[in-house]
């Protein structure tokens, strides 16, 4: 999720942990522990991007990371504030920690909550960004804030705030299954075998759903919104995966592959070959249209050294999308 959400919810978490004892020092250092996980993102400076994207939502989001480092925390913690309760402040960097990566597996990233077990889970429920989940929460956890550290109010409010986004979590399970429903009743009406459907919110709602669909030469990808009044319709994109001939067995392409987790397609522009990650959808709801969210070109030098090359975004992608989005919301 985005750091203003987990920022909320470490801080909620903290408040629940300790708040009643420290005030509004708990949410402080909850909301800072909140943010600490995704300190992988700094890998990118540092390695190549298939390695980094491994890397993503690895250790740092781990239970491992959690009971190793809650520790240390909680100990830097007790020794310079005036609360010097180790067990206590440990309890703390624990639940803030080990709770951001159990949200983000309710995305289409997903997260390695199990590390080092090559175990992704990724629930596909919730768009990284979605204020219904983050806007109620940070007004209850402000609300929770004003009140004195010993009022029950203060408990009360943080309390709603924490039962509101995880009932939307649990709603948002029930709006998939709903989603993927009418995709497979609409494979079926329309006399489509396929291989498998993977389904996913559209950006900043639970309302419009993507589902990207195998076939066995092919991948079929479509939209459908709860506020939808005609038949569902795909657009056929050609795996074209022959395009990577001997590639295919290249080290770095094989990890490209397992990251996608089998969904991708290759393109070729000008003699260039790119990948093209179909989890996250495009950049655009035009028919036909090939700026996928994340596409990196395949680059080989003189030597056969492999590289990937994310390709470059044009913001005025985005907000052509958003416009896009809140059209075909309102159903097609």
């Amino acid at each position: 999720m985005d750091s203003l959400t987990q920022i909320v919810l470490g801080a909620a978490v903290g408040e629940a942990v300790l708040g009643r004892k420290v005030g509004n020092k708990a949410m402080l250092y909850g909301a800072i522990a909140g943010t600490i996980p995704d300190f992988d993102v700094f890998a990118s400076y540092f390695t190549d991007t298939v390695s980094a994207l491994s890397i993503h939502r690895g250790f740092t989001h781990s239970i491992v990371f959690s009971v190793l480092f809650a520790p240390i925390l909680g100990w830097i913690v007790s020794r310079y504030e005036t609360y010097k309760n180790f067990k206590d402040w440990s309890w703390l960097f624990f639940w803030a920690f080990v709770t951001h990566p159990i949200l983000d597996a309710h995305t289409t990233w997903g997260t390695q909550l199990f590390w080092p077990f090559d175990l992704r889970l990724a629930f596909k429920t919730i768009f990284v960004i979605d204020p219904l989940y983050t806007v109620p929460f940070l007004v209850f956890l402000i609300l929770a804030m004003m009140q004195k550290r010993t009022t029950k109010k203060r408990r009360l409010y943080n309390k709603i705030g924490l039962i509101l986004s995880s009932s939307y979590l649990v709603l948002t399970f029930f709006l998939k299954w709903v989603a993927y429903a009418k995709f497979e009743s609409a494979l079926k009406d329309q006399n489509i075998d396929y291989v498998q459907i993977d389904t996913r919110p559209s950006p900043l709602n639970t309302i419009l759903w993507s589902a990207n669909v195998e076939t066995d030469d092919a991948y079929l990808l479509g939209n459908y919104s709860f506020l939808d009044s005609r038949p569902i319709t795909f657009e056929t994109y050609p795996k074209n995966h022959e395009f990577l001939g001997e590639l295919i067995h290249n080290e770095k392409v094989e990890r490209m592959i397992a990251i996608s987790e089998g969904w991708y397609i290759i393109s070729k522009e000008k003699d260039r070959l790119y990948f093209n990650d179909l989890r996250f959808g495009l950049l655009s709801l035009t028919p036909k249209s090939e700026n996928f969210v994340f596409k990196y070109e395949i680059d080989v030098d003189k030597t056969g050294k492999v590289q990937f090359i994310e390709a470059p975004k044009d913001s005025r992608d985005g907000k052509k999308l958003l416009s896009e989005l809140w059209i075909r919301l309102k159903g097609n």
